[in-house]
């Protein structure tokens, strides 16, 4: 029996694209260069500031000015959170769902803590979540079990009753090698690959799809 889900955060609870994209874009127009539309930047939101500056600025982290180009990217975003973000459409229900059937739930993010708990305030859901992990809370990320495995820990729940939702391969990794049942949201970004390769339990395209598996 299911006892508690967990979500990702970027792509899998909220649609963070467009103000991810918005402070690249911030730091293209500083540099005097065009634009990129949503369509480019949304496939490669879940792989936060590393993805959005190869894509946007061709820039990775082995590039020497790597470092201070993703503070640059990180201190725009801080300021610009909540400007388009939203509950992708069928969360709210979905939550509201988990609640009155008594099912706990919570975020596992490898989005840091300093933009993870403001993020989900701004959102309106933060003290409603049974436990928040970010990228930085255990000193390890996704595909690691360490922070689904803290998570489980904080709310007391069996990892065979619990179910992760996540929108990339890491989150698949992640929660199998938790021992969960691990489902992909297909209405997210993907990374542009193909998630009937990542060995899930299944793939959902509406986000009340998940009630099924419950």
């Amino acid at each position: 029996m299911i006892q508690a889900v967990l979500f990702d955060l970027d792509g899998t609870l909220a649609d963070t694209a467009p103000d991810l994209g918005y402070a690249l874009n911030c730091m293209r127009a500083a540099r005097s260069l065009p634009l990129l539309p949503l369509a480019t930047t949304r496939p490669y939101t879940s792989l936060g500031a590393r993805g959005l500056l190869d894509v946007g600025l061709d820039v990775t982290p082995a590039h020497p000015d790597y470092d201070a180009l993703r503070d640059e990217f990180l201190d725009i975003y801080a300021d610009n959170l909540c400007r388009e973000t939203r509950l992708f459409e069928g969360v709210t229900e979905l939550l509201a769902e988990l609640e009155r059937r008594a099912v706990l739930w919570g975020v596992v993010t490898n989005k840091a803590e300093r933009y993870t708990f403001p993020l989900l305030e701004l959102l309106g859901v933060r003290s409603r979540a049974a436990c928040i992990i970010g990228g930085d809370t255990t000193g390890r990320i996704k595909p690691d079990p360490a922070p689904l495995l803290a998570a489980i820990e904080r709310i007391g729940i069996a990892p065979q009753h619990c179910v992760y939702l996540g929108d990339d391969r890491r989150d698949m990794e992640a929660g199998r090698a938790a021992g969960m049942k691990v489902i992909v949201a297909g209405f997210g970004y993907l990374n542009g690959n193909d998630p009937e390769t990542w060995d899930a339990d299944g793939i959902i395209d509406r986000p009340q799809d998940l009630l099924r598996y419950l």
